[in-house]
């Protein structure tokens, strides 16, 4: 999956507006196969950021659960054990 693309639901904090966007842009990226569209393209790819952020800002804000949200701090440690662990040579 790509590297911005995360789970937004559920944290505390919420997910903030550049963490909405930023995934919304690596999809983008993904869908398009661009890193960085053409002049030309410029204006679609943008729009399609935008669209794709509006969608996910809603999914998150219309989502309900009765799970406690869950702890930035600690998923970004579980998250950096995880990859420790992957990429550790033995």
């Amino acid at each position: 999956m790509c590297r911005n693309i995360r789970t937004l639901f559920n944290f505390e904090p919420p997910a903030t507006e550049a963490e909405i966007r930023a995934s919304a842009l690596q999809f983008v990226r993904k869908l398009s196969g661009f890193n960085s569209p053409s002049k030309a393209n410029e204006a679609a790819f943008e729009r399609a950021v935008e669209d794709v952020a509006a969608a996910a800002r809603v999914l998150i804000t219309s989502l309900t659960t009765t799970a406690d949200p869950r702890d930035r701090e600690i998923e970004a440690q579980r998250a950096r054990a995880r990859a420790a662990e992957r990429f550790t040579t033995g």
